[in-house]
């Protein structure tokens, strides 16, 4: 039995699945890993433009970074991996998507049970008074938006130097100690806590499925099953062979 159908199996089966996915789902979206050779850490110090302290000593400075980064998530549209994680979710198949992606994408592509790990884009919030606006309702320019209050408006999602939003958080826990099978998709799963979730689904017995053409970080004793395929190649195989087994 190929690991396309074994992976499956172990979806239909299940009670509650959970996927935690990282850079490398979006990738096929047009975003580069921020960390890959094309990344914006290939242009930016992440420390110099990406730490809540650059932000606050200079928002100028770090709105040029963002300014890219903003353009680049707009452009972006959900790939197959996005879209055949929704239609996991509408079979009820999938619980809950744990994203450290900060692109929309997932919800984009119709998930619902979306958990933002990192934050996102669509709102941008007062670093002062913390009053929010839509990012739609902005025009965007070379110089940083400011909040009525006259302090720098920020992205709603998580700096260097930031804890990770608590109801996110006690969230994404909630679900790795639920979940039954976990798909770990596009990501290392080397920085931490979101790499504590692996450890805590496979302590409570779950069924860890890695979806990645590279090796991840985390030890091999901890995976089940590893689909050395792009997300966009795997993800919709595995929604056919669904297919296969309700039609077999």
């Amino acid at each position: 039995m190929n690991e396309i159908r074994r992976a499956a199996q172990l979806l239909a089966r299940g009670r509650f699945a959970v996927a935690l996915t990282g850079a490398g789902i979006s990738v096929e979206s047009g975003i580069p890993d921020f960390r890959s050779e094309n990344g914006l850490w290939s242009r930016y110090e992440p420390m110099e433009y990406g730490h809540i302290s650059s932000f606050r000593t200079n928002p100028g400075k770090v709105w040029k970074m963002l300014l890219e980064m903003d353009a680049l998530l707009g452009a972006a549209r959900p790939n197959p991996a996005h879209v055949a994680l929704a239609e996991l979710e509408n079979r009820a198949l999938l619980k809950v998507v744990i994203t450290q992606n900060v692109d929309s994408l997932h919800q984009k592509a119709g998930s619902r049970g979306v958990i933002e790990f990192h934050g996102h884009g669509r709102t941008l919030r007062c670093d002062g008074c913390g009053d929010r606006v839509s990012r739609e309702s902005l025009r965007l320019t070379a110089e940083p938006p400011l909040c009525g209050c006259g302090n720098a408006l920020r992205p709603e999602f998580v700096f260097f130097g930031e804890q990770i939003p608590r109801e996110a958080y006690v969230g994404a826990v909630e679900a790795a100690r639920s979940c039954d099978v976990m798909l770990i998709i596009g990501t290392s799963a080397a920085v931490a806590p979101a790499s504590h979730l692996p450890f805590l689904a496979k302590k409570a017995g779950a069924s860890i499925i890695v979806i990645d053409p590279q090796d991840i970080e985390i030890p091999s004793a901890c995976i089940d099953l590893h689909i050395a395929q792009s997300a966009g190649t795997a993800l919709p195989a595995m929604i056919r062979a669904l297919d296969e087994q309700d039609t077999g």
